[in-house]
């Protein structure tokens, strides 16, 4: 599978579970099984609650904003530019603080979405 697309582009729709968020599905488990990308949007102020993903790695790249994220049993604060991951039975979470909305760019491998 080869794509190319352009991150101006993907439709924001919000997010199934979590009010104050949007989700826009850039590959999806029906184009590729091994892999989800989507774009998070998360309004400040939000918090994601903590969780975990039964068989997923989340592999995060901060595009925007600044937040608080729940990783190592620890909240540690990010911002732009700054990757995170986190393995499959992991507790994690975010908070997004700050004025602007939080933008991430995460991988689920395998699919999640």
């Amino acid at each position: 599978m080869a794509l190319k697309t352009n991150l101006n582009k993907v439709s924001m729709k919000p997010h199934p579970k979590f009010d104050g968020v949007k989700i826009g599905y850039v590959v999806t488990k029906e184009i590729h099984p091994e892999l989800s990308i989507i774009l998070l949007e998360v309004s400040p102020g939000v918090e994601i609650p903590n969780h975990t993903h039964e068989k997923e790695i989340d592999s995060i790249l901060i595009l925007q904003g600044e937040a608080e994220t729940f990783i190592n049993n620890e909240w540690t604060p990010v911002k732009e530019g700054d990757i995170i991951v986190i393995g499959s039975k992991e507790l994690h979470g975010l908070r997004a603080k700050g004025e602007v909305p939080l933008k991430a760019y995460i991988i689920h491998a395998p699919a999640l979405w």
